[in-house]
């Protein structure tokens, strides 16, 4: 009897135990799912002109998924298996803190890229956490370490965020970058929300809609349109999402953010081109969701119509997001920049590179399937 109520007593400490974990583990979702736009905020989206109604809307309205895709789908999961993840480490490089040239790309892995322009740095959609989710223990994992602790970025003149997804706005990291950094964060219309409930100072915060610009040390940034959507938990597109241009005095970068294609690259390209680099989404595309996600030869069809000089891909080889084996949108980038004679540079994560001398592409990925 001493025995079993030992026993007894053994298994409630136990699960006692593991209620505790578990709740210290979800202790920050409440604030990890972000805030909806109120107040002078919420005045100001209403004003927007891609506000429709309830919730911003694009430009180039997107085909909802039909019930004749979804035999496709079915298959895209079960032929998924180990071909998602590499088989081998991933290469991962240690940046040196010292520009080669006036415009250089340190891409730390999925969209988080640090661009060097003319002397400023500006950090792009950072993501430091093992997981893009709320939830600490569930949701995609990172697939390779990050070269460096957010901790240990050098000073950054801005921080850019596309739009509110988890794997391009991060709790964690937001907080770490608004205790370790004086930048102030560049966002589309509402996201401010986000920042305001984790803290971030008001007057650290711009909120931007398309084609407005805020200039810091000299260097235009501009939020530009995108075809997506938005939201953090059951609301839809309550957020704005964007591209980004940076110019300074002689060089210029494109960043997509996430999107499908759409015919507006080619005025933004006549708006604001010709660009020196294109950072181009090329991964986590499906039949499913064809207007949300651009596909790498979609990419490519983007980078010329933006008037861009050298293509680098971001958006790809840190988080299993769609059912595509791991390797494919860089394979496929490549092959479509070489049958049509464009420019590319493929870095490691970690890897510097100068846009003007980039390596030549070494097929790296292809060692670690």
């Amino acid at each position: 009897m001493a025995g079993n109520r030992a026993l007894r007593a053994g298994a409630a400490l136990a699960g006692v135990a593991v209620l505790a974990a578990a709740g210290w583990a979800l202790r920050d979702v409440p604030a990890a799912l972000g805030a909806r736009p109120t107040g002078a905020r919420a005045a100001r989206v209403r004003r927007s002109p891609q506000f429709k109604g309830r919730a911003f809307a694009n430009s180039m309205p997107g085909m909802v998924a039909s019930p004749g895709q979804s035999p496709q789908l079915i298959r895209d999961m079960l032929m998924s298996g180990r071909r998602r993840k590499p088989t081998g480490p991933v290469p991962v490089l240690v940046p040196s803190d010292v520009a080669e040239s006036d415009l250089d790309i340190v891409w730390y892995g999925h969209a988080t890229t640090l661009v060097e322009i003319e002397g400023r740095r500006v950090l792009l959609d950072p993501v430091w956490s093992d997981r893009c989710s709320p939830v600490p223990l569930v949701g995609p994992k990172r697939l390779h370490p990050l070269p460096v602790p957010a901790e240990e970025l050098p000073p950054v003149d801005a921080i850019v965020i596309s739009h509110d997804h988890y794997d391009h706005l991060d709790m964690a990291t937001v907080r770490t970058l608004a205790r370790t950094q004086v930048a102030p964060f560049l966002v589309p219309l509402g996201v401010g929300a986000h920042l305001d409930r984790w803290g971030v100072p008001a007057n650290r915060i711009v909120e931007l809609d398309w084609d407005e610009t805020f200039t810091i040390a000299g260097l235009r940034v501009t939020v530009t349109e995108a075809r997506h959507f938005s939201g953090r938990a059951l609301s839809r597109n309550p957020t704005l999402w964007g591209s980004w241009m940076l110019a300074g005095e002689r060089r210029r970068v494109f960043y997509t953010g996430d999107s499908g294609y759409f015919d507006g690259y080619a005025r933004l390209g006549a708006e604001y081109g010709p660009f020196d680099v294109t950072l181009m989404q090329i991964g986590a595309y499906s039949p499913s969701w064809p207007d949300i996600h651009m596909t790498p030869e979609e990419a490519v069809e983007a980078h010329v119509a933006l008037r861009g000089d050298l293509l680098v891909p971001v958006h790809w080889a840190t988080f299993v997001l769609a059912f595509h084996a791991w390797a494919e949108p860089v394979d496929r980038l490549w092959r479509e920049a070489k049958a049509r004679d464009l420019r590319i540079a493929v870095p490691r994560p970690g890897e510097r590179i100068s846009v003007d001398r980039p390596p030549a592409v070494d097929a790296w990925w292809q060692a670690v399937l």
